[in-house]
């Protein structure tokens, strides 16, 4: 009986909170530079890059991130001032399809690229 003790593997209990926005009109390139300056930041530090930005992309991934800090609060007792975002990213989404007319009567087809933003917040580990 003791030969068939089981190896029992420790998981480390880092607690996540997510949030997802999907359908958002923008291309997700143009979401994924700046989600590149926020990655690795904490709170406060990723509310102090949105304030310097002109970009559209800006204020869907804020309200992305306030509903991500939100769950950390609410479903986690987290304080904001221990959250750090672990990751960060944009896949694409639904394309829109429109057509432009062109010269002879041809058609010209216009894909307006939706995406879906996708943000974790993580504690802090000291």
């Amino acid at each position: 009986m003791a030969d068939q003790i089981k190896s029992v593997k420790v998981k480390k209990n880092i607690k996540e909170a997510s949030a997802m926005s999907k359908g958002v009109l923008i291309a997700p390139t143009k979401l994924n530079l700046i989600l590149a300056k926020i990655r690795g930041k904490s709170y406060t530090k990723a509310l102090g890059t949105f304030k310097d930005l002109p970009q559209k992309a800006g204020s869907a991934i804020w309200l992305t991130l306030h509903s991500a800090i939100a769950n950390a609060i609410n479903n986690y007792g987290f304080s904001k001032n221990e959250l750090i975002i672990s990751k960060a990213f944009a896949n694409q989404g639904s394309m829109l399809k429109r057509v432009q007319p062109r010269a002879k009567g041809r058609a010209y087809e216009i894909q307006k690229k939706m995406s879906h933003i996708t943000i974790y917040v993580s504690k802090i580990i000291v």
